[in-house]
């Protein structure tokens, strides 16, 4: 078992629960390997696609092409999800704040950022209208920011629909703090409170308490894990 695996059972977690709703992994291997890892194991009624426009009937392994296609899914019926609620997206983010709002746009000030990044892409509407969670591979200061540089993504005291979970290289978070301020949920294996306090830029509701262990995964997610990713990509995608 590595830390890599602990990552992906984590955000697997993010989906528990879920039912039949679009799984969209989006912005690496972890992310895609979560939503077809809880859909092979304690959540099978979840959709899951190809990340273009076909909905998997089976769950292939990374870089390989779905044998069986439950449906097709154009870009306009992908939207309808999106704006009716039907879809928990797991993204990234380059900064993130106390509350959950997000930052993949730009770095610096907006009108002369020293950095130009993706721009808002689909982060508004997927933030006002569904789930919503986050994989940080790397947890740092620099990312876990007082306030982020330009809103992309809607936190808690923004109206966000419901942020679900942050996971990231170092632990479990969520925005169940007071005044829906970010929480620590748990510490992965080999990691203490200390290392997650100081790799983060404000405070940290939860931290002073008695915070649990992330749970390693079962015998069944690991040989799940490793048909899924046999060239064991998730590897590269974690820090630490």
């Amino acid at each position: 078992m590595s830390r890599a695996d602990v990552c992906v059972v984590a955000c697997a977690e993010a989906f528990r629960g879920d039912g039949e709703i679009l799984a969209a992994g989006i912005g690496g291997a972890v992310t895609v390997l979560a939503a077809r890892l809880a859909r092979l194991t304690f959540e099978p009624d979840l959709l899951t696609h190809d990340g273009v426009c076909l909905l998997t009937g089976d769950v292939p392994a990374l870089g390989e092409t779905p044998q069986v296609v439950e449906g097709w899914l154009p870009f306009r019926e992908h939207l309808w999800l999106v704006l009716n609620g039907r879809r928990h997206v797991m993204l990234g983010a380059s900064q993130i704040d106390r509350h959950g709002n997000t930052n993949i746009s730009c770095v610096g000030d907006w009108a002369r950022p020293k950095a130009q990044l993706l721009g808002v892409r689909g982060a508004p509407g997927n933030t006002r209208c569904d789930p919503t969670s986050y994989w940080i591979p790397k947890h740092s200061a620099r990312v876990f920011v007082p306030e982020v540089d330009m809103v992309s993504g809607l936190g808690t005291d923004r109206g966000a629909y419901e942020l679900r979970r942050v996971v990231t290289n170092l632990a479990v978070l969520d925005l169940g703090g007071p005044g829906g301020a970010m929480r620590l949920v748990s510490v992965h294996p080999g990691v203490s409170v200390a290392d997650v306090v100081a790799a983060t830029g404000f405070e940290l509701a939860g931290a002073g308490d008695d915070v649990p262990r992330t749970r390693e995964p079962t015998e069944e997610e690991l040989r799940v894990l490793d048909r899924l990713d046999p060239g064991r990509l998730r590897e590269r995608e974690v820090a630490g």
